[in-house]
């Protein structure tokens, strides 16, 4: 049986990855052809960070990815606060509406927000680009910081806050000392889910883009409707390295962060 779960193992990870190295490879292909390696190159990448097009969507992308993902990190963590501090009832109920937006499919909840926002525009005279996009990315990353956050609130000693101030610390004092130091590690994670989360989104910023702002992901979908040129190879190439270097340094504080808690615990 264990034989078994590795031959299963090593099959599912062969069918995930095989796609992407094949993709990796044929990104330095000499040619643009998809199924034949005529020689090694790197015109690709150059002329990749020539294409106005793919630069501009790529800043824009990540300048909506990083202040959605330090907004809602923000949102989420005050919520989280709020959630933790609630009766059993409310907060379970609080908690099942929170994670409907994780749930729900990505094509309603961005029809919904373009409807939304198409009922401000004719009022408010909104337009559909770089605010629309922030609003909508900021929407459904919240969820996914409160749920990294939540599970620490729970491995956290509920009368740590009330010692700290017994000891004399002020109520921001004992959060900021006690408390933050417990539950940054599902900050940080959520923070860096949301990052991921909005430099990957397609389907919610398709509906919520205009023709001003585009990410790259529409960008990608555009150019690949004509003719998938190598230099899409490329770009998916340096995103699949940045995830991985994001998910890598994750894991690392994690790492330390549970080795410092049993430290501490041990002491």
């Amino acid at each position: 049986m264990k034989k078994l779960g590795k031959i299963y193992m090593a099959a599912v990870l062969m069918f995930l990855y095989v796609p992407i190295f094949v993709l990796i490879v044929f990104s330095f292909n000499e040619s643009k052809s998809r199924s034949v390696f005529s020689g090694f190159t790197l015109d690709w990448y150059e002329k990749l960070f020539r294409n106005d097009i793919i630069i501009s969507s790529l800043i824009n992308t990540i300048i909506i990815a990083v202040i959605a993902s330090i907004v809602s990190t923000i949102l989420g963590t005050l919520a989280a606060i709020g959630i933790n501090n609630m009766r059993k009832v409310p907060k379970a109920l609080v908690m099942n509406v929170t994670n409907m937006p994780i749930i729900n499919p990505e094509i309603v909840t961005g029809v919904s927000l373009m409807l939304l926002f198409v009922f401000f525009a004719a009022r408010m005279n909104l337009e559909f680009g770089f605010v629309t996009l922030l609003i909508a990315h900021i929407t459904f990353d919240v969820p996914y910081v409160i749920l990294n956050i939540m599970p620490k609130f729970k491995q956290l000693d509920p009368h740590l806050y009330e010692a700290a101030q017994d000891l004399g610390c002020s109520p921001f004092k004992a959060f900021r000392k006690v408390v933050l130091p417990e539950i940054m590690p599902g900050v940080i994670s959520g923070f860096l889910m949301a990052f991921t989360y909005s430099l990957d989104d397609f389907v919610i910023s398709y509906f919520t883009s205009g023709s001003t702002s585009q990410t790259l992901p529409i960008t990608i979908y555009s150019m690949t409707r004509r003719k998938v040129s190598p230099e899409i190879n490329a770009l998916s190439t340096l995103i699949f390295l940045v995830v991985v270097i994001i998910l890598i340094v994750k894991n690392i504080i994690e790492n330390k962060q549970a080795k410092r808690n049993a430290s501490f615990r041990r002491n």
